[in-house]
């Protein structure tokens, strides 16, 4: 999957639509031997890899299963307590998932309008007149991809690095927005996305650009 997820934001820099494109199993399975290496810090959304990074395994990383044993908080679903069977010798080797956290309903609304505030800071520190503010913005782990609308929406995709092809996405997206939602004589411009044909129409549009994309590699 090198599409991971699409944002799309208002002027005003409030979310109306997001998708999670990338699978609920993705995550990194690593078998270990005694000792433990890897430090674990309790959170509310479970123990999350403080220090410790290999094989895949990066700060930030829930732990969420062992030996095929899901795990929620400090507990395994057979009531065992996670850090004192990792710390029993004769319990090993033993295999660990580990899972990137996904953000909730309220980091995405909070990151987006930080994103919004980016954007337009941006462009007013462009030294190109009327400029189109962020366009795309590479990381490590992810690629952003951004379009900005004639009406102020922004749309954003969150891809895997160096894909291709993103730019057609965008505006494809775009087209389905305009067809399916703004068309819709009971939406409204500001308001939050929710059509099922837009959705119907963005799953198989997502289907067939994984395809081209693909193709590219």
């Amino acid at each position: 999957m090198t599409i991971l997820a699409l944002y799309v934001i208002n002027r005003a820099g409030s979310l109306i639509f997001d998708h999670d494109f990338s699978p609920s199993n993705m995550g990194v399975e690593v078998t270990f031997t005694y000792p433990f290496e890897i430090i674990l810090k309790e959170e509310p959304n479970g123990l999350v890899v403080s220090f410790g990074c290999r094989d895949g395994i990066k700060i930030g990383h829930v732990l969420v299963s062992i030996n095929g044993v899901p795990v929620s908080g400090c507990h395994m679903s057979d009531g065992g307590d996670v850090r004192e069977f990792l710390s029993r010798p004769e319990n090993y080797p033993v295999s660990v998932r580990f899972s990137k956290l996904k953000p909730n309903v309220n980091e995405r609304i909070m990151l987006s309008s930080m994103f919004n505030t980016i954007y337009h800071m941006a462009s007013q520190l462009s030294p190109e007149k009327k400029s189109t503010g962020i366009q795309e913005m590479e990381t490590s782990a992810f690629t952003l991809h951004c379009l900005q609308t004639l009406s102020g929406l922004k749309f954003i995709y969150l891809s895997e690095p160096k894909t291709q092809g993103v730019d057609v996405l965008l505006k494809k997206t775009y087209e389905l927005y305009v067809d399916f939602a703004l068309k819709n004589p009971f939406y409204n411009l500001e308001m939050p996305v929710r059509c099922e044909l837009f959705d119907k129409n963005l799953m198989l549009l997502i289907e067939q650009s994984e395809k081209v994309i693909s193709g590219n590699f």
